[in-house]
């Protein structure tokens, strides 16, 4: 399995690329937030915004998912920023625990085995509940903190080993929204409002840009895959860009601790900032993500000390 970015090459054009490239709350394009691209220049430092020049054509092979860095790469990102990718079958495992709980059952998309699991082929069965029905199900919103390249969300592949897995033996938490859509939906137009619905419920926030890229091109091209299987043809440009947009909304770049995009300092805490001032600072940005449902967009703080009032 390998990783590269060429929009020569790709599937995807310059504007798809863009978009996967731009941060909602500055504005701009998300940063590297790793020194491990310094020595390639001074464009590569830290703080400095990933441009689409300096990671395509001849630099295409720049950006690369973490099973195929350097072992050194690795383990210095494991103690600067405690950058530990999870075997899928403990995503598995802990993602099973979270639709236990859902359905009020076990083993609803897979038997797990050791170091493994089972697919479950047959279609999945939900609860004689209102509040249970397969649309409520794809509208659940769920988040992966400090993300990485997204494991927990879209597993085209085993974040340790690298192997690919198939579409059906997918595990993260998109995979099985896809999976529900795919056998609820019987029109082209249904599959592709509930995929989009899909999309719009998961969330993720990263530090480091290369790491967020990747976990936008691996929900970007898992889109494609399922898109692929379910209607027999490639998406289009205007369904990408959509699809595009709601990831560069929904899996975004910020510090965790500070709850503001990396390098910058929390404006004051507790304190209510509107939308305009977010736009008008150039600095102290706390990040904001949309509510696809409510049609709002929020600062990420803000959301975090609702939940604790």
């Amino acid at each position: 399995m390998a990783f590269t970015i060429d929009v020569d090459e790709e599937k995807w054009s310059k504007k798809v690329l863009q978009i996967l490239l731009f941060d909602r709350t500055t504005n701009r394009n998300i940063i590297w937030g790793t020194d491990d691209y310094e020595p390639l220049g001074e464009k590569y430092n830290s703080h400095y915004p990933i441009l689409l020049d300096l990671i395509t054509g001849k630099n295409s092979g720049v950006i690369q998912p973490r099973i195929l860095k350097t072992d050194e790469s690795q383990g210095n990102r494991t103690k600067g920023k405690a950058e530990v990718f999870t075997p899928s079958w403990v995503c598995n495992a802990q993602n099973n625990l979270v639709d236990n709980a859902w359905f009020g059952s076990e083993n609803i998309f897979n038997r797990e085995i050791e170091k493994g699991w089972e697919t479950n082929i047959e279609k999945i069965k939900f609860p004689d509940k209102k509040d249970k029905t397969w649309q409520k199900y794809v509208d659940e919103k769920r988040i992966e903190i400090t993300c990485g390249e997204a494991p927990y969300l879209v597993s085209r592949y085993d974040s340790v080993s690298g192997k690919s897995l198939d579409l059906k033996d997918r595990i993260g938490v998109l995979d099985r929204k896809m999976r529900v859509v795919f056998e609820n939906t019987d029109s082209d137009t249904e599959w592709l409002k509930w995929s989009e619905r899909a999309f719009q419920s998961v969330y993720g926030f990263e530090f480091q840009g290369d790491s967020l890229l990747i976990a936008r091109e691996n929900l970007l091209a898992s889109y494609c895959d399922y898109l692929e299987e379910k209607l027999n043809r490639r998406p289009t440009e205007k369904e990408l860009i959509n699809i595009a947009k709601i990831i560069s909304w929904n899996l975004w770049q910020m510090d965790g601790l500070t709850y503001t995009i990396p390098y910058e300092e929390l404006i004051e805490p507790f304190k209510q900032v509107s939308l305009f001032d977010l736009r008008e600072k150039e600095k102290k940005c706390l990040c904001i993500i949309r509510d696809w449902r409510a049609k709002k967009n929020y600062t990420f703080q803000d959301l975090i000390y609702k939940g604790e009032n």
